[in-house]
Order: C-alpha cells, then sequence, then structure tokens
C-alpha cells in the first residue's frame, strides 16, 4: 500500500490558502496569484518574462497567461527585451496604486492565516515551502 501523496497534501493545502487570500483581495477585482506577481514584479524592477517565471516557479507560458490581464488593466507593461526574442514586464503607476490598496487586504489575510497556523508555524511552514520550491527532483 503507498503512503500519503505529497504532492496531494500540497495541492490541497495550496487551494485552501489561495481560497482565503482570493477572498480578502477580491474587492479589488485581484486574485492572489495577480497580487503575487504584481509584487513581485514591483519588488524586482522591470524583469525579462523568462527570468520571471524562473522567480515564480512557473512556466514561460503559464506566467504570460497570468500577465495579460494585469497588462490589460493597465497595472503592467510590456516591452520588447535587449536582444527582441525576451519580453520584459514592468509594474506601473495604476499597478503599484492598486498594489498598495491590496497590501491591507493581503495583510488581513496574513493574519487570519497565522491566527489558524500560529506565527511560528507559518515561518516554519515557509522556510519548508521554499526548500521544497528550490528542490530539485530527480524523476526516476
Amino acid at each position: 500500500m503507498d503512503g500519503p501523496c505529497n504532492c496531494y497534501a500540497l495541492r490541497q493545502a495550496a487551494r485552501r490558502v489561495t481560497q482565503l487570500y482570493d477572498h480578502n483581495l477580491a474587492p479589488l477585482g485581484l486574485r492572489a496569484t495577480q497580487y503575487s506577481l504584481l509584487s513581485e514584479v514591483d519588488r524586482r524592477g522591470p524583469i525579462s518574462l523568462i527570468r520571471l517565471a524562473e522567480a515564480m516557479v512557473m512556466d514561460r507560458a503559464t506566467l504570460g497567461h497570468n500577465v495579460r490581464p494585469l497588462e490589460a488593466a493597465g497595472y503592467l507593461t510590456l516591452a520588447v527585451g535587449e536582444d527582441r526574442r525576451n519580453r520584459n514586464v514592468a509594474i506601473t503607476p495604476k499597478g503599484r496604486n492598486i498594489l498598495a490598496k491590496a497590501k491591507p487586504l493581503w495583510r488581513d489575510a496574513q493574519t487570519s492565516f497565522e491566527a489558524e497556523i500560529g506565527s511560528d508555524g507559518a515561518a516554519q511552514l515557509r522556510t519548508m515551502l521554499k526548500r521544497v520550491a528550490g528542490g530539485v527532483f530527480v524523476t526516476v
């Protein structure tokens, strides 16, 4: 008999936490994934889509799918990169404005999560998940 599936447990937990953050960010019309993307672009400044995908542990196509609605809303801009094969993404003033409005809602979700898990537990969980996200797993 096989033991518990790590992937299934992680995905269940990720869906539950995403629901919490999505609920909190809903008044602004943002989803948790969009908030994370805007925050990452704001933190890193203009960045190539390839480097952003690597930083977010996403494939390039999925990132492109997530960038398009934010670009359409005027929160992000895309520009041709130096070698013309790549595109760079940057946050706009409108994007910084929505991010500033979203931050207190995000903080409320953080507080709710930590009330359930505990601040020490949440810190330990983030450490472990960073380790998992940075892992190189060998497939057999």
